[in-house]
């Protein structure tokens, strides 16, 4: 459910953004063809005048967040319009389905990010008071402590605990094989990140092979092999490789913080089933 969840809600943000570079390429367009009018620069109005007061009191008071936070704004209303302008030159063909790969795959990642992160819990303290309540309280108490407990360590004690009453080889057995289910559901999704990070830059290539295509076709119709007409030609078709890199990169990235959490809960569960074996053990030796 969360992960439907995050997909739709990057799936409407790709959908705007894609929106936005359509429009402004539209407004590029209407923008080359209206007349260019030039101001006499001699002429000074009074709000330029009250505009330059202001901002020699501000200057002169020592007060820099103003003109700082102005930079910044710039700055960042800069890279989003080259974001866009790139976005609408490598073609919004393949760039929408690299694009598409990158909301995708962080949706994936998220999930799972989120997902190991509920699973986790201080293991070393619970298998303390998982044998404190055995001890003292019994069998079932112990059971109904693993059931209101989250993760995968108090699943796979509670399915020791199921068969208390077994060898001892046949409970290693069992918590064994849940461990391997534990594993798989921990993992569930990660194939799909794989693919993704393989995908957005084959989609990178294949849009650069039919960019350069198409800049032969241009040099072909054009009857010429200027400098002017192969370099914007090239840097087109190679616009859709460098996004579908930078997608691979960051969907890496995530991807291998989520493993990182997956053989962390990994070794929990190893330590814990260890620390489970040991307790019952003990305790079948006591009676």
């Amino acid at each position: 459910m969360i992960q439907k969840k995050f997909i739709l809600h990057l799936l409407a943000l790709l959908v705007s953004f894609h929106v936005t570079c359509a429009f402004a390429q539209k407004e590029g367009g209407a923008e080359t063809s209206a007349p260019t009018v030039v101001a006499d620069s001699s002429v000074v109005t009074a709000d330029t005048l009250g505009a330059m007061a202001l901002d020699d009191n501000l200057l002169a008071d020592g007060d820099d967040s103003v003109l700082d936070s102005a930079l910044v704004a710039n700055a960042n209303a800069g890279a989003y319009s080259q974001l866009k302008k790139k976005f609408v030159e490598g073609g919004a063909g393949f760039m929408s389905l690299v694009a598409l790969a990158l909301v995708i795959g962080l949706a994936l990642c998220i999930e799972r990010i989120i997902y190991l992160s509920l699973s986790e819990i201080d293991a070393k303290k619970f298998m303390a008071r998982l044998e404190n309540v055995l001890n003292v309280q019994g069998v079932e108490a112990a059971k109904e402590l693993c059931r209101n407990t989250r993760g995968p360590v108090a699943s796979i004690c509670y399915q020791g605990l199921l068969r208390i009453r077994e060898a001892n080889d046949v409970i290693e057995r069992s918590v064994a094989s849940y461990c391997s289910v534990q594993i798989g559901n921990m993992e569930k999704g990660c194939s799909w990140i794989t693919l993704l990070i393989a995908l957005a830059p084959s989609l990178g290539f294949l849009g650069t092979v039919i960019g350069m295509v198409m800049a032969f076709d241009n040099i072909q119709t054009a009857g010429d092999i200027g400098p002017t007409i192969v370099a914007s030609g090239m840097k087109v078709a190679l616009i859709t490789t460098i996004f579908g890199i930078i997608t691979a990169v960051i969907l890496q990235l995530f991807y291998n913080y989520v493993l990182s959490k997956i053989e962390h809960l990994t070794a929990q569960m190893e330590e814990s089933a260890i620390t489970l074996m040991d307790i019952l053990t003990a305790r079948k030796n006591e009676k």
